[in-house]
């Protein structure tokens, strides 16, 4: 049967990490859905996990902000990022839960927000990075030409889209990865590409941007070897599953399936046994909690 399974099959093999992840340890986790899902994971075995507080980001640049605002949060800076529409206060560099119809207390939110963040990383033990798409979007140049996270559904007239190339990605994260070296010495980066297709871009479009990514980060592992590693869930979704029954109803996002498959080879090649052992007998109390992994656009 498992020669026959080869036979249908490319298995991606996974190396072993020299140094895997254990018990104890904090964990960060920042980016696109994919990120989203697999931090939720974290969280429902109870692991120390902190997961998207300012919502899914999905480009290089967007999460760039996030993290330097994390760690050296400014009032005032902040502030520039704040906006009034329809009926409530938002945010440039967040996501769309943050948000309220009070100013001062949505000012309160945002601050102490990005202050945890800046917290977590600083404590944190691993930063995971998923990288969506190198497309992000920006102010006009009469509104500041800021670069935002989300467009809070303002009309698309005040925004202009901006494909960032291979040199842009790796500048904007190496400067990341610099700032986390002086900040947050312990903390381990890594990255994965989100294996969610971007249907909107057209599919070479979407193939593209992967490409762009893919070798962003392969070039931030080449400068930063003691700090940067890669997983591939790219790879694992699109050359070891490879097929349609493994994507959600949308054809476009990874199932649960799909999303538990990876982390099942993220448990395997990264986790060292003593937390593997946790995580097997701390199943049965994640399985009456009702914990699934749902991927979320």
């Amino acid at each position: 049967m498992k020669d026959v399974d080869k036979a249908f099959r490319t298995i991606v093999e996974v190396s072993k990490w020299a140094n895997p992840m254990h018990l104890n340890q904090r964990y960060v986790l920042l980016g696109s859905c994919f990120a989203q899902n697999i931090g939720e994971l974290f969280q429902s075995y109870s692991l120390d996990a902190v997961c998207n507080p300012l919502g899914v980001t999905y480009n290089p640049a967007s999460i760039a902000i996030q993290v330097r605002e994390a760690l050296h949060a400014s009032p005032s800076t902040l502030r520039s990022s704040f906006f009034h529409f329809d009926g409530k206060w938002h945010c440039w560099w967040t996501g769309t839960l943050l948000n309220d119809t009070d100013e001062e207390r949505f000012v309160k939110t945002v601050l102490d927000t990005f202050s945890q963040l800046g917290e977590a990383l600083r404590e944190a033990d691993y930063l995971f990075l998923t990288l969506g798409t190198n497309v992000c979007y920006k102010l006009v140049e009469g509104q500041s030409g800021m670069i935002v996270t989300n467009c809070h559904k303002v009309p698309a007239a005040n925004f202009d889209e901006v494909i960032l190339d291979f040199k842009a990605c790796a500048d904007i994260l190496s400067d990341t990865m610099d700032l986390l070296v002086r900040e947050c010495p312990k903390l381990k980066v890594v990255f994965t590409v989100s294996p969610y297709r971007y249907k909107k871009y057209g599919f070479h479009g979407s193939q593209l941007a992967k490409a762009t990514l893919l070798l962003t980060v392969e070039e931030l592992c080449r400068r930063y070897p003691q700090k940067a590693r890669y997983f591939p869930a790219y790879e694992l979704l699109l050359d070891d599953l490879r097929d349609y029954r493994f994507y959600a109803e949308d054809m476009i996002h990874p199932s649960p399936v799909a999303v538990n498959y990876i982390w099942r080879r993220m448990v395997e090649s990264c986790m060292d046994k003593e937390m593997r052992k946790y995580l097997e007998e701390y199943e049965p109390i994640r399985k009456a909690k009702g914990h699934i992994s749902l991927c979320k656009s």
